[in-house]
């Protein structure tokens, strides 16, 4: 048997900081892979405005055309979004609804397909879906999930499988994973 020996190389890697290099980066991605599919994103009765703020990050980051918020989801102008959020709630369009079941049926006639984030009966891990081209995700309430009222008007449930104790990811990091891989694309079948 021969003995392999790897040259010790020294590698000099430097973070991009500047906003021409980081426009390059993601420019020259973009062109290698180009969203497969449109996402928005209706936050469902939301009570913590840092998640708020980080969902805005979370949109700006997949391209989302918007942010939906009901209920009594903290909207901008509220310091506590400015703080996470870092400057993308100026970026991200939203709106807010007072009923939940509205939004879902006003976003159903502009031609959004529901997805819902939960663990529901009949719900896909979220890594063998073909996302419909036009996706509102929607992500319900920190404690309670979504509701019934916008549950039944769902075209599909998603979830995300969980290898630890805990049964969930929080909220808008569940939402970030789910949005990458549907603007992304193509499912990975498990075997």
């Amino acid at each position: 048997m021969q003995n392999i020996r790897l040259a010790a190389h020294t590698f000099c890697v430097k973070t991009i900081r500047s906003k021409t290099g980081l426009r390059q980066v993601y420019k020259d991605f973009k062109s290698l892979h180009p969203p497969k599919v449109e996402v928005c994103f209706l936050l469902q009765d939301w009570e913590d405005a840092y998640n708020v703020g980080g969902m805005f990050r979370v949109a700006d980051g997949c391209g989302a055309k918007e942010l939906i918020m009901t209920g009594r989801s903290p909207v901008p102008p509220n310091p506590m979004i400015g703080v996470t959020s870092m400057g993308q709630h100026r970026r991200i369009p939203f709106r807010h609804f007072e009923s939940h079941e509205a939004a879902a049926l006003q976003l159903k006639k502009e031609g959004w397909s529901i997805v819902v984030v939960e663990i529901a009966e009949g719900a896909e891990n979220y890594l063998e879906v073909d996302f419909p081209a036009k996706t509102c995700l929607v992500l319900g309430n920190e404690a309670n999930g979504v509701y019934g009222g916008v549950m039944k008007h769902r075209d599909l449930a998603v979830f995300i499988p969980m290898f630890g104790k805990g049964r969930s990811l929080n909220v808008h990091v569940a939402a970030a994973v789910i949005a990458f891989q549907a603007v992304l694309g193509t499912p990975n079948r498990l075997d």
